[in-house]
């Protein structure tokens, strides 16, 4: 994939010309669109299609790593690790782009823009969320008590007894609630003797007084 852009057979044929000024290596990254929208993944998979099978076409294998060890530094920002595996491996840039280069033996090497930088369309697949799923319906067990609550919601004040289990949670206390009253997500604060209770604090927990 990608090596119909090399045709040149080395050392027999040199194409670099004479006149020809090797350049430091340039941190601009090519801008492309690939012609259907790609994922992380499909790129990574046609570079590595790309690495593995151009030195069995033309070139130098160890050019070939040399350009792409460079490349992988260029596009993480690290020119200065790019420049020094380009002079170490006697590549010279023309115009100071990664994508048409030269060995010392003057073979030619032209790398396509995808291994060199990202398409604009690439699709990030969002990566699956560590949090742990909180259960929103409320635990159900039996009820040992009933709970004496005085119910504000805006201006009107009620008073009703709730049938709870003394091992159930606040929140979930909270949350039959507000199924009994559609409150849909309104925030609900339940205080006992001036005190907001904590929705992980079980009933039994927070020494509230059984209705009669």
């Amino acid at each position: 994939m990608g090596n119909c852009l090399l045709r040149n057979r080395c050392p027999s044929s040199r194409n670099q010309p004479e006149e020809a000024k090797n350049q430091p290596v340039k941190s601009e990254l090519p801008v492309w669109s690939a012609e259907r929208s790609i994922t992380t993944e499909q790129l990574m998979r046609k570079r590595a299609e790309f690495w593995d099978t151009s030195p069995a076409y033309e070139g130098r294998k160890e050019i070939w790593d040399a350009l792409k060890a460079a490349a992988e530094a260029l596009e993480t920002g690290n020119r200065d690790l790019a420049q020094a595996i380009l002079d170490g491996a006697s590549i010279t840039l023309p115009s100071g782009f990664l994508s048409d280069c030269y060995d010392e033996l003057g073979c030619r090497y032209v790398l396509p823009p995808y291994v060199l930088s990202r398409p604009t369309n690439i699709v990030i697949k969002p990566e699956p969320s560590s949090d742990p799923v909180v259960p929103t319906s409320p635990v159900t067990m039996a009820p040992d008590m009933y709970l004496k609550i005085r119910l504000s919601i805006g201006e009107a004040v009620t008073d009703e007894k709730l049938p709870v289990n003394s091992l159930e949670r606040i929140a979930d206390v909270k949350e039959r609630l507000r199924q009994n009253h559609t409150l849909g997500k309104s925030r609900i604060r339940m205080i006992c003797c001036g005190k907001i209770l904590n929705d992980k604090t079980a009933i039994k927990d927070a020494k509230i007084l059984r209705a009669s």
